[in-house]
């Protein structure tokens, strides 16, 4: 068994082959010197911590005491799937019988010129060039009002700097949330300083005597230290095309995560899948979560089980005091239905035309965002239509919904 890709992901695969009975040699390659670590952290904790070491899920010595035989800082050079071989960099040829891509996604930058000042995120490296560039004082531009966008304009507002968001579309979140969410999300920004640009772009980036001056089209300029971009990733897809495998927004794979090369898989946030709880739609899921569970799937299925991927999309996003939860796929949802909780917690839920719930968030600052959001996950897993009025009244628990949801054939809740 060999496993492309040294991240999270790669790591809980090479784990859940053992587990689950895999008693021969498996490989696991990185590119990074590091081990696999967890990436949440990057945008969060490493960045506000003056001391914040990787997060390991497992050790060195965890590798070894498994059998399995890391090798990182290691480039794949190719794959041949009609003869089973991956070659490396050096020029080493590894033959395997079941292949796990696993390489992640890269972040897309802009056509800026090499600058020390000029930043993006995605590794713990880069993390601490960007955390000894955030202190008191200096003026981050952060470009991408996505959620990794606005965890840096919090972090760069947590260490003292002046934090402008300059982001393309007319809004933050276009990809993940309704406008109503984003809107929310917006405002706590603005309340703790962080200034928008709506429509724009940097076109260009020039150090001057004071700083980088940054050419915003049509016309304006804005004056910065540092500027991190963050506008999203790309998933590294390369190595798959490259060896003749179905590629489109990723990695293209079956509901049992295999590709259309015979006996390789993908998994991670590389794998774009037809999701069996939203009629076969496919989607490609960037989240900590998702890495760590469509490894378990594909290394069960690289042993010859037959189980499609069915875990609902969940992601987080920390920001300030508030939390945003997210599960489901919003751009699945034909109607919205909003409650606010007691304790100031609003909750979106996502209605498609037949009334199935697809989509649920919550944002605010206490513990109840995680409570709603986990009972919706399980109303959307079971294919619920849960009537909008209760889903709007905050004295209908979500629980009491999901009961109803469960203990009826068509998942639709009484009431």
């Amino acid at each position: 068994m060999v496993v492309v890709g040294g991240g999270e992901c790669g790591a809980h695969a090479a784990f859940a082959l053992r587990h689950e009975g895999w008693r021969g040699p498996i490989t696991v390659f990185g590119r990074e010197e590091l081990h696999a670590y967890e990436r949440p952290p990057l945008s969060k904790a490493v960045l506000l911590t003056d001391e914040c070491d990787p997060v390991h899920p497992y050790s060195r010595e965890d590798f070894a005491a498994a059998g399995i035989e890391l090798r990182t800082g290691t480039e794949v050079a190719s794959v041949d799937p009609a003869r089973h071989l991956v070659a490396l960099a050096d020029g080493t040829v590894l033959r395997y019988d079941r292949l796990l891509l696993a390489p992640g996604a890269k972040p897309r930058s802009l056509p800026l010129p090499p600058e020390p000042g000029v930043l993006t995120l995605r590794t713990h490296a880069d993390a601490l060039r960007l955390r000894d560039a955030l202190s008191p004082g200096r003026r981050l531009c952060v470009v991408g009002a996505g959620l990794i966008g606005l965890e840096l304009a919090a972090a760069g507002r947590a260490r003292g700097c002046e934090v402008t968001v300059v982001e393309a579309a007319g809004q933050a979140l276009s990809r993940v949330v309704p406008d109503g969410v984003a809107a929310d999300v917006v405002s706590l920004h603005e309340r703790n300083g962080v200034r928008f640009r709506w429509g724009t772009t940097v076109r260009r980036a020039e150090r001057t005597a004071s700083g980088l001056a940054l050419e915003l089209p049509p016309g304006e300029a804005l004056e910065v230290d540092v500027v991190v971009v963050g506008i999203g990733a790309a998933p590294e897809t390369a190595l798959a095309e490259a060896a003749g495998l179905e590629v489109g927004n990723g990695i293209l794979v079956d509901e049992r995560l295999e590709t259309s090369g015979g006996d390789i898989f993908a998994a991670g946030d590389v794998a774009c899948f037809p999701h069996p709880a939203f009629a076969g739609h496919r989607v490609r899921v960037e989240s900590w979560r998702n890495a760590a569970e469509q490894a378990v799937t594909a290394a069960r299925n690289m042993l010859g089980a037959d189980e499609p991927h069915r875990p609902i999309p969940w992601f987080w996003s920390d920001q300030y005091d508030h939390t945003l939860q997210v599960t489901g796929l919003a751009t699945l949802a034909t109607g919205l239905v909003w409650r606010r909780r007691d304790d100031g917690v609003r909750c979106c839920f996502g209605l498609d035309g037949a009334g199935r719930l697809v989509f649920a968030s919550g944002f605010g600052a206490t513990a109840g965002v995680a409570r709603e959001v986990r009972l919706a996950e399980r109303l959307v897993a079971a294919g619920a239509r849960p009537s909008p009025a209760e889903l709007a009244d905050p004295a209908v628990p979500l629980k009491s919904l999901l009961a109803a949801a469960t203990s009826s054939p068509t998942g639709a809740a009484t009431g």
